[in-house]
């Protein structure tokens, strides 16, 4: 029987890898991929075959690692931050049932919203949810319906896929929306290569998120009702004592 791993990279450098990644990334004899997460981990594995197709080749990408693994190899197939979070775990899994002879193993890692809350400070302290703005795969109004609903629950709101080359308004859209709700005065933070080379990190208002500047490399975080700056980091407190 094959094995296909299906590996969260975290962030994509080594350091941020989970043990048990860098053991299946290890074992493995195929990477699969798209390829800017084939060349995170490409100068940990310069000698190991590789198979990589573009963003949009999901589909293609986990068939070829699951025939590759039902002819009783050892593949990963690999994606950046948790296999499980917009990730490739799900399709992987979907499409396992073709291939009785292979075995599927999720590893888990680091999601951006937890890399980016670490850079940022501690703005998941308390209910929060994560939502994405492409429209790829999901309607743009089901997307409104998410921002407004999480808006008046008072989460804090993780964004992903914030902008991209042909969704430069995303992000002023969503801020439009939650701005309806609530406070132009809310904390807020962008994080941007979490990570990787370039690593930035920004706290600003919601009003200024609105005219920010954003892309596929860029993930937004919105501060509830109760998210502060204490000594210059996000913070959403739990309930303890607060700083002053």
């Amino acid at each position: 029987m094959g094995k296909l791993y299906v590996v969260g990279l975290g962030p994509g450098g080594g350091e941020d890898m989970t043990l048990a990644a860098r053991r299946a990334l290890d074992e493995a004899e195929l990477l699969c991929g798209y390829g800017v997460y084939i060349e995170l981990i490409r100068p940990l594995y310069p000698d190991k075959e590789v198979y990589i197709t573009n963003m949009r080749g999901e589909i293609e990408r986990c068939r070829y690692a699951l025939a590759e693994a039902e002819k009783g190899r050892c593949v990963a197939l690999v994606c950046s931050g948790d296999a499980g979070v917009y990730g490739m775990a799900g399709p992987a899994l979907q499409l396992a049932a073709e291939y009785p002879y292979v075995e599927v193993d999720i590893i888990p890692g680091v999601t951006a919203a937890l890399a980016g809350a670490a850079l940022l400070g501690a703005p998941l302290g308390h209910d929060f949810c994560v939502i994405s703005l492409s429209d790829l795969l999901t309607p743009w109004e089901r997307i409104e319906t998410r921002l407004r609903c999480a808006a008046e629950g008072d989460f804090v709101i993780c964004l992903y896929n914030p902008a991209s080359q042909h969704r430069r308004d995303c992000l002023r859209r969503a801020c439009e929306i939650l701005l309806q709700t609530r406070s132009g005065d809310t904390v807020c933070g962008l994080t941007r290569q979490i990570g990787r080379e370039g690593e930035s990190m920004r706290i600003l208002t919601l009003s200024e998120l609105r005219d920010a500047e954003a892309d596929m490399f860029t993930t937004v975080f919105i501060g509830s009702s109760n998210t502060l700056i204490c000594k210059g980091r996000m913070v959403t407190p739990r309930g303890y004592r607060t700083c002053e």
